[in-house]
């Protein structure tokens, strides 16, 4: 590790306070969607705003790149025998299993508001789901993993539409105040089932933002990535995700580049998706499939020139993501004035503009 890399990643160690954390949606704080603040950040400005405000800090030709993946209900509450009572996050299907059901990445965690994995969790564990329905825990996934499962789910005919469905309910965590119904959970753009948390960057938008960025010739343009459950354990690196980059975005993210244009990127999963189809000259080729890509000073962003973020935790990985995007004094500026200013994280927070 450079000199570099063991200051940017002391800075990222900061303190947040509890009165910081958004405890539930802004429409529970008599916000609208589009009412959360807006930090505008490049190597020049910093500027304290709200969302609505986002198409005066964009240029006719710029592209925004959105996703498209919609947040399941991936939360159910279940038992393991011995044990009592847990909750099981359904982060990623991993296809049929040859001995029948469906193998699943999934998290194990007590109920309640509590932090972590469960601990005492091993090969075969067995765990009783709603509709009788089970799932056996097979190996850590990936390998090496601390906290999710491969697990083999049987007893329903399909996870997400039997099971999912039927009994989920979106993931929290501690910080959120009681449980809101999937639709706050979604965004205008998400029309694509498969996201274990939502993609929240995109949160903010509204149909009439996305109206008046068009009629100020801003384009967009979609993507796919399907979020795993979040990594809210510091030092823990990017789960992998499923993800696919249409040829059209492909071919419109190239021309923006071509003609001068920026390539903004809504949220980290955005970034994540061009990047994991950008070649080492700065093109993005059409593609899908999974992605483990982990950008950082070793992989900096290559197509990417800003993008729409939420406000991360202390060592979350998505702040190495943003220093290589932007830069880590544009990041580090950000965050400071963030903390000063009293901006709400999460999920149901507020939003910043990072650029070049």
């Amino acid at each position: 590790m450079t000199t570099a890399d063991r200051t940017s990643e002391s800075w990222t160690r900061f303190e947040l306070s509890r009165r910081q954390e958004a405890d539930g949606p802004p429409e529970a704080r008599g916000l609208a969607r589009d009412g959360v603040r807006l930090l505008v950040s490049d190597r020049e400005r910093l500027e304290h705003t709200v969302f609505r405000d986002l198409p005066r800090f964009l240029r006719a030709g710029d592209l925004l790149v959105v996703n498209t993946s919609a947040t399941l209900p991936a939360a159910v509450d279940a038992e393991i025998d011995g044990a009592g009572p847990v909750v099981v996050h359904f982060s990623t299907p991993l296809g049929s299993s040859p001995l029948g059901g469906e193998d699943w990445a999934v998290e194990v965690r007590g109920p309640g508001p509590v932090t972590g994995p469960l601990p005492a969790l091993g090969v075969g564990s067995r765990i009783r789901l709603p509709r009788n329905a089970f799932a056996m825990l097979l190996e850590p996934w990936p390998p090496g993993s601390r906290r999710l499962w491969r697990a083999r789910v049987e007893g329903v005919a399909d996870v997400a539409s039997d099971l999912l469905a039927a009994v989920g309910r979106p993931i929290t965590y501690a910080y959120v105040s009681g449980r809101w119904p999937l639709p706050y959970y979604q965004t205008v753009f998400g029309h694509v089932p498969g996201s274990a948390e939502m993609p929240s960057a995109g949160r903010p938008f509204t149909d009439r933002l996305v109206t008046e960025l068009v009629a100020e010739s801003v384009s967009l343009a979609p993507v796919l990535l399907h979020t795993a459950v979040s990594s809210p354990e510091a030092g823990e690196p990017p789960i992998p995700e499923r993800y696919a980059v249409p040829e059209h975005t492909a071919r419109v993210v190239n021309e923006t580049r071509a003609a001068g244009g920026r390539v903004i990127a809504v949220g980290t999963t955005v970034t994540r998706a061009l990047e994991s189809s950008a070649t080492a000259e700065g093109r993005v080729v059409a593609g899908s499939g999974w992605t483990d890509l982990v950008l950082g000073s070793g992989r900096p962003a290559r197509v990417v020139d800003g993008l729409v973020t939420g406000w991360h935790a202390p060592g979350a990985s998505h702040l190495m993501l943003l220093e290589a995007v932007v830069g880590p004094a544009v990041v580090r500026r950000a965050y400071e004035a963030a903390l000063t200013h009293g901006y709400l994280w999460h999920e149901f927070g507020d939003s910043a503009l990072l650029l070049r």
